[in-house]
């Protein structure tokens, strides 16, 4: 794990990963896309509003995932002290704000024409809209932290404590339509079986992968910018000492 600490020998291979994750994330996204507007059939209960499905679940899963790569990269930082989980976590969390901020404004569109209101305070669309909140929160803490250069550490380890705090908000998510009454529909993908027609799962499963592969190109790209932020600011400092 620690051979990918040295910046340079990282940033040589997120040069090369970097697109090759984003083109054919592209690719299969909007394919999938374009395959569940144009080719799925109306659904027998929900109409043609079910084609905002193959944005909307993918966005969910992707701020789900954005927020677990935080903690796991926040638990290496505090564990193992590695020197880029750290960065890895920063770069997480604003795609995995954008994705959990497109599921909430996708759910609402999909809510009004299939509960008749664009919003209710249940278990489901509470606990992800805390998630939101919650990235904003660590994305300002991690901004603060990294402009206060005289906190060093200390304030690194507090923002790593704030990702590991705010996987609680996971599980309750993932469960929350088992554990309380909700208009959202419970899981329709479980261990093994889905309740998912094949002629919405294989675009839905196609836009999943397109848009994670996305999500990774994104999160090595914000590592790559970081990295050079961090090295600018190393350079500017050592110049203004000399």
């Amino acid at each position: 794990m620690h051979g990918f600490a040295n910046p340079a020998r990282f940033l040589r291979m997120a040069r090369w990963l970097m697109p090759l994750m984003l083109v054919p994330g592209l690719i299969l996204a909007f394919g999938a896309v374009a395959w569940g507007l144009f080719m799925v059939p109306p659904d027998r209960l929900m109409g043609q509003t079910v084609r905002i499905l193959f944005i909307h679940v993918p966005s969910a899963w992707l701020g789900m995932a954005g927020w677990s790569t935080i903690a796991i990269a926040s638990l290496v930082e505090l564990v193992w002290r590695h020197p880029l989980a750290g960065i890895a976590a920063r770069a997480a969390a604003v795609p995995g704000a954008a994705f959990t901020a497109i599921c909430l404004a996708t759910g609402s569109i999909w809510a009004r024409p299939t509960w008749g209101t664009w919003w209710v305070w249940d278990g489901r669309l509470t606990s992800f809209l805390i998630l939101l909140f919650l990235y904003f929160g660590y994305i300002a803490l991690a901004g603060a932290a990294q402009r206060d250069a005289a906190a060093g550490e200390g304030a690194s380890r507090v923002t790593a404590i704030f990702g590991l705090v705010g996987a609680v908000n996971i599980p309750i998510i993932n469960r929350s339509v088992v554990w309380w009454n909700s208009l959202h529909q419970p899981p329709s993908i479980t261990a093994g079986k889905s309740s998912i027609d094949a002629a919405f799962l294989y675009p839905l499963l196609i836009a999943a992968l397109g848009f994670t592969l996305i999500f990774g190109g994104l999160v090595l790209a914000r590592m790559r910018m970081l990295l050079a932020e961090i090295q600018t600011e190393a350079r500017l400092r050592r110049k203004a000492m000399a």
